[in-house]
Order: structure tokens, then C-alpha cells, then sequence
């Protein structure tokens, strides 16, 4: 019964997406992605492309709108049954894409399946076709020979067939370690590769437009710090509601539109996924990161005990980011979550997901202004290409590094969460601040801000030009301590146009 509900799931789910196709939903925030994948039509050859990003991020809706026009066989693969309901699947894609294979025997084999499809498909066409295979760790989760079959398809068939084979999947470790950086016959055969990732502030903003929902962009940064930028998730926003009450629908209370998708989110993901839960409560625990060893440490987890690929897998997936401290070596490098929908999930909905109109009642509470100025931090983090542009360097090169120094006998201590390192002997030391109105900064946080600076300064040894850069969401009041600030930027900056790099 279990996998006759998979496969229900499976029709359903293709009858929606058919449905969204012909709506015709313009596409947001993927010019970038939308003209590369058209060009791979035009090239001379055989293209076989890999779309990696996580779980509900856009990647089917993006592909079918990109070649909708031009897929030949489509199919997507099913969580969690056997070859033989992958089989299955196969035979009602196989039909519904081609009628006349209706008195084709059932393949009993991946094998049988691909020669079928290959010959429903015939000779090489003028016209180059896409052929889309979604879900592929799915596909071949209940069978050895999908991978070795999948590779002869390509190896001996497709690549001279004026095809684009586009292969997707939601586990993007999954779709690195054996498609990506195959060892065997698929060893560099992948032509191209689109790593889609969540909307910017910007991308949101525009999603939000074409639903006909104006919000402010204070209120796009409260939803986005809950959400992440996920498209499936920003979807459940409606018109008419406050960031407040947007956000108690989509997750609190048991008809709350997302009621469990964070256990479903992880095990969809990944094998074995309570690690990798594990080293997400983690890192939630500490807004700075955490390094290897802390890690260790606090999960129980061994040297040897796979704590690598873990974070590997994750980091891929754009859950967490790891980055070096300024002046650190590498054993000191820190990981910290940046997923803002599981740190949403673990400080709020997780205690508290049965209380319908908890939001509402509990957004202006302490511990919630304290995520809020965590969660500023990391949006700042992931839009520094705004930051810089309002800095006037975006085109100077730069990197970006987080500073700590503990209190000693000689120096005070002081932590830095982010510094822009210039190439043109500055360094910009930034204080990100989330307010709902002008910020007003007092002495204890001159003083505060010159102990940073002269700090950093000494235990650095710089000789660099320092700039206090101070980004407020609406803006820094011009009072007696302003003067501290040598540059100040709002919220504006963060919803900059970026250039997606693939």
C-alpha cells in the first residue's frame, strides 16, 4: 500500500506541475539560468546537463519552463520503492510520451527500459530534443545497474543523438559523488552544470510583485530571514497579510501550510539524515560557527566517523557555509548555518509549531530580536556584492572573514562578524544593526566600535586604512555619535541586481 501511495503521490504531482506549466507563470530571478540552458540548444554536440540545488528551490519548474517546447521523454523518479515501482513509473511516463509504446512489453530491467526508450526516440533529429530525468538519485536508489545502464545510454547512444540529457535532483551530494565526479564511465562527461540556489532579496522582491503582493522591504527581509529565499515557501505569502501574519500561517498551528517539512526536508535529502540534523542543531546553538574540533565535541561524534562528508554534503546543499577567520589557518576554519529556515525552524516552530498564532502574539519578544539581529548578519553575509557596490568596491578584489580575539593580560578582547579586506590596503570592519526604525547609536557603542577597531588593529599588526562601516535597515540617525560611522549604509543596498555565477 505504501508504494501504490508513492506512485499516486507521483501522478498527482505530475498532473499539478502540468497544470502550473500551462499557466504560463512568468519566470523570476533566473535570466541568468533561463539564457544559458537556451544556448545549450544551439551548440553543435550532444549536451548533458546536471541542475544541482536543494530541496524545493525551483529546479523542475525552471527546467520545464526552459525547454517546454523541446523535451521528447520525461520522467520523474519516486522516494523510496523498489526498481520494480521505478519500472513502473518508467512504463507510464513511456506511454503517456509515446502512445504507440502501449503494446510494448513491461521492461523487467533498466537495461530493457533504456533500449525501449531509445528506440522510441529513433534517429538523430534536425531539431535537438531534451530528454529530462528528475529525481535521478531516486530513480536509482532501489537498483546497482541504473548508474552503469544510465552511462552506456549516454556513452554509446545519446552522445551523438543532438540531445540535451538533463539530469536533476534534490540531493545535491548525491548528484556530486556519483554523477559530477563519477569514477567510472561517466568520468567528465557531464558538458554542463547549473547550480541553482535560493532567491536574493531582490528575486524576492520581484516574486512577490508578479503575485501582485507590495510589501515593504523591511518586511521582505522579516519573511526571507524565516524562509531562506525557498520559491515553494515564499508561495504560501498572500496578499493583504503583514511579514507577521504570512509568517504564523505558513508555519505554525497544525493546518499551518509547512506543518513537517523540516523532518521531510532532511530525509529526502540525505541517507542517514539524523547526522546531518545533528550538526545542524549544532551550529544553530553558536551565530558564530563552530569550528571542526567544536564540533566534535558537542556531537559526540568520532574523527573518523564520516563528520566530513557531513559537512561536505551540507555545505553543498547551501545549509551551512564554512569560511577562515582573518589571520586563522585552516584548522581553524568555522562553519555556520546559513539556512535561514532551519534556524527559524530549531529557535521557534520546533518548541512551539502547535500553537496556532504563535507569531503573532511572540514577534516583538526578546529572544526573537536577538535571531533578528543574528539573521540580519548572515543576509548581509550572503548579499555582500550589494554591500560592496555601496561601498563603491565592487570592483576591487576583496574576501571577506569574521574576527575573534579573547580577553589576555595585555589586550582587551572583541568579536568582529564581518570584515571586507581590500585589495586597495583598506579594510572596511563592519556593524550590521536590524531596527525598524533609524538607528541610534550612544556612547557605549562609540566606545565599543573604537575597542574593535584599535583591537583589531593591535593584535593584527595591520597597517591598513580601517573604516567603521556601519548597515542599518532603515538607515543611522544623524546624532552627536554618528560621526563614528565612517561610511553608512541601509537595507537598500542588499536588494542589489547579482550576477549569478554558475
Amino acid at each position: 500500500m505504501k508504494q501504490v501511495s508513492y506512485i499516486c503521490h507521483n501522478l498527482i504531482y505530475e498532473m499539478l506541475m502540468a497544470d502550473l506549466h500551462n499557466i504560463k507563470i512568468p519566470l523570476v530571478g533566473r535570466n541568468y539560468e533561463y539564457n544559458r540552458m537556451r544556448k545549450f540548444l544551439e551548440t553543435s554536440s550532444s549536451e548533458l546537463l546536471a541542475v544541482v540545488g536543494r530541496r524545493r528551490v525551483g529546479k523542475t519548474f525552471l527546467i520545464k519552463r526552459v525547454y517546454e517546447n523541446e523535451i521528447a521523454f520525461h520522467i520523474t523518479g519516486i522516494q523510496d520503492v523498489s526498481r520494480k515501482m521505478q519500472l513502473d513509473n518508467f512504463i507510464y511516463s513511456r506511454n503517456n510520451f509515446f502512445p504507440k509504446s502501449l503494446h510494448f512489453a513491461k521492461p523487467t530491467t533498466w537495461f530493457e527500459a533504456f533500449v525501449q526508450l531509445k528506440e522510441l526516440l529513433g534517429k538523430t533529429a534536425k531539431k535537438k530534443r531534451v530528454i529530462f530525468f528528475d529525481e535521478l538519485p531516486w530513480l536509482a536508489s532501489g537498483s546497482k545497474e541504473f548508474l552503469k545502464v544510465f552511462d552506456n545510454f549516454w556513452n554509446s547512444w545519446a552522445v551523438d543523438q543532438n540531445l540535451v540529457v538533463v539530469i536533476c535532483g534534490s540531493s545535491a551530494s548525491w548528484m556530486i559523488t556519483n554523477i559530477i565526479n563519477n569514477k567510472g564511465g561517466l568520468h567528465n562527461r557531464v558538458t554542463q552544470r547549473i547550480h541553482l540556489k535560493p532567491f536574493t532579496l531582490l528575486e524576492t522582491e520581484e516574486f512577490f510583485l508578479q503575485q501582485s503582493i507590495v510589501m515593504p522591504r523591511y518586511s521582505i527581509i522579516q519573511v526571507y530571514m524565516a524562509s531562506g529565499g525557498i520559491p515553494f515557501y515564499l508561495r504560501e505569502v498572500q496578499k493583504g497579510d503583514s511579514a507577521a501574519q504570512s509568517i504564523d500561517r505558513m508555519y505554525f498551528g497544525k493546518q499551518a501550510a509547512l506543518y513537517g517539512e523540516f523532518e521531510n526536508l532532511y530525509r529526502a535529502l540525505f541517507k542517514n539524515h539524523q547526522k546531518h540534523v545533528e550538526v545542524i542543531r549544532a551550529l544553530a546553538s553558536k551565530w558564530r560557527g563552530l569550528t571542526r574540533q567544536e564540533l566534535i565535541e558537542i556531537t559526540s561524534m568520532k574523527t573518523g566517523g564520516g563528520l566530513s562528508t557531513i559537512l561536505e554534503e551540507l555545505e553543498v546543499s547551501d545549509f551551512i557555509h564554512s569560511y577562515l577567520p582573518y589571520g586563522k589557518k585552516e584548522r581553524d576554519k568555522l562553519f555556520r548555518l546559513s539556512d535561514e529556515y532551519s534556524l527559524f525552524f530549531l529557535k521557534f516552530i520546533e518548541p512551539n509549531k502547535n500553537q496556532t498564532g504563535y507569531w503573532l502574539k511572540n514577534f516583538n519578544m526578546p529572544t526573537v530580536k536577538a535571531w533578528c539581529g543574528y539573521s540580519f548578519e548572515s543576509l548581509c553575509m550572503k548579499h555582500i556584492i550589494g554591500i560592496k557596490n555601496g561601498l563603491g568596491i565592487s570592483g576591487i578584489f576583496s574576501r571577506e572573514a569574521s574576527f575573534l580575539k579573547r580577553k589576555d593580560n595585555t589586550t582587551e578582547g572583541c568579536q568582529i562578524d564581518m570584515l571586507i579586506d581590500r585589495a586597495d590596503n583598506a579594510i572596511n570592519i563592519c556593524e550590521m544593526k536590524f531596527y525598524d526604525g533609524l538607528y541610534t547609536l550612544d556612547a557605549e557603542e562609540v566606545r565599543s566600535l573604537q575597542q574593535k577597531r584599535n583591537v583589531f588593529q593591535k593584535s593584527t599588526d595591520t597597517r591598513k586604512q580601517l573604516f567603521i562601516t556601519i548597515i542599518t535597515t532603515q538607515g543611522l540617525y544623524e546624532n552627536e555619535h554618528a560621526y563614528i560611522a565612517d561610511k553608512h549604509l541601509n537595507m537598500n543596498v542588499l536588494f542589489y541586481q547579482q550576477n549569478n555565477q554558475a
